[in-house]
């Protein structure tokens, strides 16, 4: 995406105010329904994830979670407002009922005689800390911005992404994540996934896609066809099945699951394999694997898990190493090459890595990846992309060693929250196999903290570990008063 004005890029005065009209018309019917219900919002979240509209704009389209921006506008009105305000009255209050500067008086509400707490602070490896790292992510995102080559695609997911996701998680955040409302979200995504699926095959059959024209033509000169469903991107699409297979798998697996609902398990399973198959996404097929990996690791124990797994990377390996041309890998014939058979990423990732090296610190800027590939040479027109299929190399492009060392932190801090005592739960061994599935998607593809799945893993993530935390401590004795310790 270009640095053009941000005007050029904005729909028509008459188009702005339409659509924020028919914003305001879905908010207000919503915010009645949350309020009724509880569990209304992580729901309709859940429902509204997938969900792209196709907005015309400036001879192109870009594609909005438009139904999730809307949830989360509602939510925030119900729930997060009105939090805020009350925090806002209750520091009013304290103000303004303090002693006077310099009386030597204690405020009101506070004595000498209040407890004081005697645990360490939360480290980075917490919940909390997960938070303040995430905030510091997009922290320096928003100041990295101040120098990017493209301020205007920074600014676009700053708007688009970054700010209505990190609403979205505060309130996810703050669920009461009982085991029948996770079951009905989940039930709602394997729905989802399924009529997904289903779209995909009519695709399939007839050789046509319903959406993105540029997938459309590169099917027109590919071996093989590719289809998306409703995602725009057949890789998004392959994604998204992934993460509700592993889902599936893991609430098969856990205990107390009767026949027909292991069979009707497995038919699910099948039908959503085989839509990853119609996606021909390679990243996609390797974040399931190392989902599965997880879940087995979990079920079987480790090592087991680890030497079958290797037997299947050993042999899969193999197969495209020795399979012949004609099986369409991109490895053999007279175009095989390793670019080839990886879509050109691996050319992308040559070109990244040449972009941090000449700026390792602070980097280019967010948002600048595409504008300076173009800039540099390293690649035409034609081949100019948004993104290097490879997080952590646009990442170090765009934000240097600053970048890479907070988006480090936040990996190790995500995995530590959510596989810290997730062995005894199955949601949450689930959600970090998820997690985990996604961060090796966004590695050979694209799409980290712009997609509402992470999010939202994340805050389910950290909730279940606060429930989990919580449920440990009130187990525990009372500690002996401070004195008798003396």
């Amino acid at each position: 995406m270009s640095a053009a004005p941000l005007a050029t890029r904005l729909p028509s005065a008459g188009t702005l105010a339409a659509l924020l009209a028919g914003a305001l018309v879905a908010i207000a019917l919503l915010v009645p329904l949350l309020r009724r219900h509880a569990d209304a919002f992580p729901l309709l979240a859940v429902l509204a994830l997938p969900f792209r509209v196709p907005i015309a704009t400036d001879g192109r389209t870009v594609n909005l979670l438009v139904p999730l921006y809307l949830v989360v506008g509602a939510g925030t009105l119900v729930h997060l407002l009105p939090r805020w305000l009350e925090r806002w009255r209750a520091r009013a209050r304290a103000r303004t009922t303090a002693a006077p500067a310099g009386t030597g008086e204690e405020p009101t509400g506070l004595t000498r005689d209040a407890p004081v707490s005697l645990t360490r602070p939360s480290s980075w490896l917490s919940p909390r800390g997960l938070e303040l790292i995430l905030l510091a992510v997009v922290g320096a995102y928003v100041l990295q911005a101040s120098y990017s080559g493209d301020r205007v695609k920074a600014l676009e997911n700053i708007a688009f992404f970054y700010a209505p996701f990190g609403l979205l998680f505060l309130i996810l955040r703050d669920v009461r994540w009982t085991r029948a409302l996770i079951a009905r979200c989940l039930a709602v995504t394997v729905a989802l996934a399924v009529l997904f699926a289903g779209v995909g095959f009519v695709e399939y059959y007839r050789k046509s896609l319903f959406l993105n024209p540029k997938v459309v033509a590169a099917d027109q000169y590919a071996n093989y066809f590719r289809v998306n469903s409703v995602f725009f991107d057949p890789s998004i699409y392959g994604r998204f099945l992934a993460l509700v297979t592993i889902a599936v798998m893991a609430a098969l697996l856990s205990a107390g699951r009767g026949r027909r609902e292991l069979l009707g398990g497995a038919a699910v399973l099948a039908w959503l394999l085989a839509g990853i198959v119609t996606s021909f996404s390679q990243s996609s097929i390797a974040a399931l694997l190392l989902g599965l990996a997880i879940l087995g690791a979990w079920c079987w124990g480790v090592r087991p898990a680890v030497c079958l797994s290797a037997g299947l990377v050993v042999v899969a390996l193999a197969f495209v190493l020795l399979a012949p041309a004609g099986l369409h890998f991109g490895l053999k014939g007279e175009k095989g090459s390793a670019a080839n058979a990886t879509s050109g990423r691996t050319t992308l990732v040559e070109g990244g890595l040449e972009l941090f090296a000449k700026r390792p610190l602070e980097g280019y800027g967010s948002g600048s990846f595409e504008t300076e590939y173009k800039r540099h040479g390293v690649t035409d027109a034609a081949n100019a992309t948004s993104a290097s299929h490879t997080i952590p190399v646009t990442v170090a492009a765009e934000q240097g060693l600053v970048g890479l060392a907070l988006y480090a932190a936040l990996l190790v801090s995500a995995f530590a929250v959510l596989f810290g005592g997730a062995g005894r739960s199955p949601a949450r061994i689930a959600i970090a196999a998820c997690f985990a599935a996604l961060v090796l998607h966004t590695w050979t593809y694209a799409d980290f903290l712009e997609d509402p799945f992470t999010w939202t893993l994340l805050a389910v993530g950290v909730a279940l570990a606060r429930a989990g935390r919580a449920d440990e401590l009130a187990s525990r004795p009372a500690p002996a008063p401070l004195a008798s310790s003396f």
